[in-house]
């Protein structure tokens, strides 16, 4: 009798210590000043994207000093890891914004619950894409853009890389969900040890193994693997929502919540993938050369764009907390402080990008003139319109988070898909060459005409909260 006794008075202080730190998380996500908590939240996910994008950069630099065709099919490959990226952030992002706004509503029993069905749904259909692309290898490669001598490149890399494919898509789940719940450093911890790992490897597989481009898609696979394990251990610390696969009951009205909160992501995504095939075409018509520059711009893009990309993720928890609680008024001033801030930084990127474009470029493929040629180009133009991102991305996220799925889906539609994909049919028939380095430029401007109207509406509604913060105070004190 007295070890039950002892149990149960363990189970309920357990419980009871675990309010208090719910408790105590709500309050400083609610009443917290906007800017200093938007910061201490965006730091680690600015630095999980920037080491995210590096290690992706890292493929293309190493591969770089083997030849030009495997630096392209570095970059033909990327469509595919799109495509799974694709799955793991509409997973992600449709159960993490479930997750947050439930938490800023005190719902903590259907947080746990969304948790592991995101979890376990994106790492099943991450081993259906795995099956599908061993299957089809072959005339996959073809269709996103390998020319012939490309091709046996492509096929080297690809198929390695698709058994990775259930680790990344669960990884950007957990990822996702952790640093939704405002946990964003034991994120950046799994993020930046499997980028650590595949840093590491590549150079050891590509070149001391001798293993050529398949060293990198090997190293790049076990980076995944290592960051999926470590991600899965992190849901055991500080406080954040344990994955059990008892918890796994998929309802209609869950899927229906992910795919609310996830479309924008898999439209986004997913017309990445479509746009980089029809780039890698496009570019092919004037040799491996144009491939491989366009390839390296959009490595530079992305790393440029993890900054901005980071500090919105900084932001998103804020915004989901905040507006399950009724505090339109803090998601508001979080939206406006996220797009100062990005846009000066990019404006900063761009003068960089436009002066030394020639010197980054070569980078990724010293000594090869044509490369760098169409390289530095590309560049030029796209930094023209970098600064515009600012309000784009933070607009998107914002209505995502929100639940203004329409409007979101929309948006993240536009840049590389509703825009980018006309223009590269159009554009390439008229100026050639240059209408291929030029086309992210002009779909950037077009995509933020278009975001102005949709974001400026909301913000208005926004004005005024639908609780007060002294209500939500008293909410807290209630609790504990």
């Amino acid at each position: 009798m007295e070890k039950i006794l002892y149990l149960c008075k363990y189970f309920c202080d357990r419980q009871k210590n675990r309010d208090m730190t719910e408790n105590d998380h709500f309050k400083q996500m609610t009443t917290a000043p906007v800017p200093g908590l938007v910061a201490s939240l965006a730091i680690p996910t600015i630095i999980s994207m920037l080491v995210s994008s590096f290690y992706n950069m890292a493929d293309t630099y190493f591969v770089g000093k083997i030849n030009t065709q495997s630096t392209a099919a570095v970059g033909i490959t990327f469509s595919v890891m799109s495509v799974i990226q694709a799955v793991g952030f509409f997973f992600g992002h449709g159960s993490g914004n479930f997750i947050s706004r439930k938490l800023g509503a005190r719902e903590f029993g259907q947080a746990e619950r969304m948790a592991s069905i995101g979890f376990f749904s994106a790492l099943f259909v991450g081993v259906v894409l795995a099956i599908a692309g061993w299957l089809f290898l072959t005339p996959l490669s073809k269709m996103l853009g390998s020319t012939p001598t490309i091709l046996p490149y492509t096929e080297k890399y690809l198929g390695i890389i698709l058994l990775g494919a259930p680790f990344m898509t669960a990884s950007l789940v957990l990822n996702n969900q952790i640093r939704f719940q405002g946990n964003a450093v034991y994120a950046m911890v799994g993020i930046v040890a499997g980028a650590v790992t595949n840093v590491a490897l590549d150079p050891l597989f590509i070149f001391t193994l001798g293993m050529g481009i398949s060293g990198a898609a090997l190293a790049t696979v076990i980076s995944q693997v290592c960051s999926f394990f470590l991600l899965l251990y992190m849901t055991h610390k500080g406080g954040n929502i344990r994955i059990h696969y008892r918890n796994f009951k998929p309802t209609l009205a869950y899927l229906r919540e992910i795919v609310n909160g996830g479309s924008p992501s898999l439209c986004r995504q997913g017309l990445a993938c479509t746009a980089s095939i029809f780039l890698n075409v496009a570019a092919g018509r004037f040799g491996d050369a144009a491939i491989a520059g366009m390839s390296i711009v959009t490595r530079i893009s992305m790393f440029i764009n993890a900054f901005l990309i980071g500090f919105g993720q900084g932001f998103q928890p804020v915004c989901g907390f905040n507006y399950g609680a009724g505090l339109f008024r803090r998601v508001r001033e979080g939206f406006w402080f996220c797009v100062k801030v990005g846009f000066v930084f990019l404006l900063v990127a761009a003068a960089l990008g436009m002066l030394f474009a020639p010197e980054v470029v070569a980078v990724f493929r010293k000594g090869d003139p044509e490369v760098i040629a169409v390289g530095s180009a590309a560049l030029r133009w796209q930094v023209i319109t970098l600064p515009l991102g600012a309000w784009i991305i933070m607009s998107n996220m914002m209505l995502q988070t929100i639940r203004k799925t329409g409007r979101a889906t929309l948006l993240a539609s536009a840049r590389q898909g509703l825009f980018f994909i006309p223009l590269i049919f159009i554009l390439p028939c008229f100026l050639g060459l240059k209408g291929v380095e030029m086309c992210q430029a002009m779909a950037d401007l077009l995509s933020f005409l278009l975001a102005v109207p949709l974001t400026y509406s909301v913000l208005k509604e926004l004005k005024t909260d639908r609780v007060s913060v002294s209500l939500v105070s008293d909410s807290i004190r209630n609790k504990m």
